[in-house]
């Protein structure tokens, strides 16, 4: 049975970097470390406790995320593994909700890429206290001076080092705590204290007079003695430290090789010492079952409360919801309210990888995970039914690109509506929408390379195989000019026959409407409505290129009835008709689906970004510049942006994004008129 821990004692650490950095070698240095494993995993083996689906040990790298908790001189510490690749974006938003700590990892040998950035200012946005761990010092051609400047260029001067390497290339064999003035120095086994390299002295006192500047800053009493040449005392150095990095003043920057176990220990220490604790956030926000704001503190004595921020769907214990216990305690048995019900809490564990184990009982600031919840899904809260709450859900990104999958087997046909459905669950950037009018089971995803792992898991996982083809835009049918139409629908078969007889105008109009002039009883009214019928029958399929037909006001004026053998048919089938004699002559145009797009990239690809804009017939809205990004906010036709996300990436070295909305329908241009007819005119 798990061990329950109080606030004071848990941290919740998120580890990021660019895809290979060694986040998940970290985390399995952590586990390792702590006694979590005797035999620490490798991802060339495909043994790490955090990449455990058969996914990421087939690509050698992180899918989803992983909660893997370690236990250090009391304390708790939930490290959760994300994965790198942009691909995963969802992953970062819905850990980065949960937590107030991060490992921000930097590939020493190849210095500051485009995941770094990209992780760095979701950290910054979240105000989220980081380290920066410059991972495989012990890479061939490190020169940690040059990296510290690039990390306080391109991140910020906050950036700190509170170490400094020793040793280098494979001789890098531990590092200066530039803070306590100590050397750990790695054995082959395990790393020790040591004496400072006296050629690096001069260096790390250097470093810690930094140190000791930025510690004045914090308090007053302590600026008197640092200009008074008073040294300070360690606990004084460790408390302002501590306050300068929970406010985000301060970025401590570590050195270590994850491979080699080299800077774990100092970094776990970290965690206790300089990192904060759930006791030490400040009250949640939410709303009570009337919509009312309201507070809950991560305490055990407030109501239960708790925001999913992950599931998974595993084959064998089912949907896994992890959550993150904001306020109270969660007992095996309890009853929760969430969605719109009570349920209850059968099954209560905590999970390391894939591993649940299970848990009697699960108190404020602690992560946990929940199975057999009905309807459950991330951004949904759960609460006490007697004092019941919702947390604001995160924001995902709406998937930008889109295609068209097609059962290779029929058989799998019932079976895909289901696995598609598990995957959404999984990644809320995932998107699936059937077209009826185009008759496409579409997929959208965040890339071209999103959608491939969709697959691959459709294939890997679900064992249904698709094949892949092209979105079609859903385009539109209107008219600009007012005329008439008569429809005339007369047929005699021996007995009782049809006859149906209208004239009817047809306008253009904001919204689709049927109206009736008629007078003196020429069409009795009980034949108004099927009328009405034929004319909306008729607006399925226009006469240009079989799309449905939007904007045009229908108005009866006029027709003749036969005592006899008028019906209801006869004028539904003379509504339709009136409609299409007069359609040629409303000058009928092809509306086409309008996007509105908001890309984000670094501003130096701003021209690149505009002249490719440009070519996609986009109309700008606005433009906003903020932390050295450009938001560009577009009107743009939904056909130039099948193949956006591809063409941004390459443009902006796969630092830009966008989202997209739809805004309405506008006329294609007369120069695109007959090729968009050509190539989707619907055969009748």
């Amino acid at each position: 049975m798990a061990k329950v821990f109080d606030a004071n004692n848990i941290r919740n650490v998120v580890i990021l970097g660019h895809q290979s950095s060694g986040k998940t070698t970290l985390t399995e240095s952590l586990y390792f470390v702590t006694g979590g494993t005797s035999a620490k995993g490798e991802v060339e083996k495909k043994n790490t406790v955090s990449d455990y689906t058969p996914e990421e040990q087939r690509r050698g790298s992180s899918t989803q995320m992983a909660v893997v908790p370690v236990y250090y001189k009391d304390h708790k510490i939930n490290i959760i593994d994300i994965p790198g690749n942009d691909d995963f974006i969802g992953e970062v938003i819905g850990v980065t909700r949960i937590v107030k700590g991060a490992v921000l990892i930097i590939d020493a040998s190849v210095g500051i890429q485009v995941g770094t950035v990209k992780h760095w200012n979701q950290l910054r946005k979240r105000n989220i206290p980081t380290f920066i761990f410059v991972n495989k010092m012990d890479k061939e051609n490190v020169h940690f001076d040059e990296l510290l400047e690039e990390i306080r260029e391109k991140l910020g001067k906050e950036a700190i080092p509170f170490c400094y390497p020793l040793g280098h290339d494979a001789g890098f064999d531990g590092f200066a705590n530039v803070v306590d003035l100590k050397a750990h120095k790695y054995n082959g086994k395990e790393c020790v204290e040591a004496e400072i390299h006296d050629d690096k002295k001069a260096k790390v006192f250097e470093l810690h007079s930094m140190i000791t500047e930025e510690v004045a800053k914090v308090d007053d009493a302590l600026l008197d003695k640092f200009f008074n040449g008073e040294e300070f005392t360690t606990e004084e150095i460790h408390s302002s430290l501590r306050k300068s990095v929970l406010a985000g003043e301060l970025v401590p920057v570590l050195v270590g090789s994850a491979t080699k176990n080299i800077g774990v220990d100092t970094m776990l220490q970290m965690f206790i010492d300089y990192l904060p604790s759930p006791a030490d956030l400040k009250p949640f926000e939410a709303h009570d079952e009337n919509g009312n704001p309201v507070e809950r503190k991560t305490s055990d004595s407030e109501p239960f409360s708790a925001y999913v921020f992950k599931t998974v769907v595993d084959p064998y214990s089912g949907i896994i919801n992890l959550i993150k216990v904001n306020s109270g305690v969660l007992r095996s048995g309890d009853e929760v309210y969430v969605g719109n019900g009570t349920q209850r809490v059968s099954m209560l564990y905590t999970m390391t990888g894939k591993k649940l184990d299970n848990a009697s009982e699960v108190h404020a600031g602690d992560i946990a995970a929940v199975t057999r919840l009905e309807g459950v899904a991330s951004g949904m809260t759960l609460s006490s039914p007697k004092n019941i709450v919702t947390y604001k859900s995160a924001h995902y990104p709406t998937a930008v690109i889109f295609k068209a999958i097609e059962i290779k087997n029929k058989n799998d046909e019932s079976k895909v509506g289901p696995a598609l459905q598990k995957i959404q669950l999984e990644d809320p950037c995932v998107e699936v929408k059937r077209n009826n009018e185009t008759k496409q089971l579409l997929l959208g995803g965040v890339s071209n390379s999103h959608i491939d792992y969709v697959l691959g898991k459709l294939k890997d996982t679900y064992k249904i195989e698709v094949t892949t083809s092209p979105m079609k835009v859903v385009y539109r049918e209107s008219i600009k000019k007012t005329a008439e139409g008569d429809g005339r629908y007369v047929k005699q078969s021996g007995g009782s026959g049809f006859y149906g007889v209208v004239k009817m105008r047809f306008e253009p109009a904001s919204e689709s409407v049927f109206a009736e002039e008629v007078f003196g009883g020429a069409v009795p009214k009980n034949y108004f409505p099927a009328v009405e019928k034929g004319f909306f029958e008729a607006l399925n399929s226009g006469l240009l290129a079989g799309f449905p037909v939007i904007g045009v006001k229908g108005v009866l004026v006029d027709g003749k009835y036969h005592p006899v053998d008028s019906n209801e048919q006869a004028f539904k089938m003379a509504g339709i008709l009136a409609f299409k004699d007069a359609y040629m002559k409303c000058n009928p145009i092809i509306l086409e689906p309008i996007m509105r797009i908001h890309v984000v990239a670094p501003s130096q690809y701003t021209g690149d970004m505009m002249s490719d804009l440009n070519t996609r017939r986009a109309r700008i809205q606005n433009m906003e510049e903020h932390d050295g990004n450009q938001d560009i906010e577009a009107l743009v036709p939904e056909a130039e942006i099948i193949d956006y996300a591809t063409q941004l990436k390459s443009i902006t070295q796969a630092s830009g994004y966008f989202v997209r909305e739809f805004e309405g329908y506008e006329e294609v241009p007369e120069y695109l008129k007959e090729k968009v007819i050509k190539e989707n005119k619907i055969s009748e």
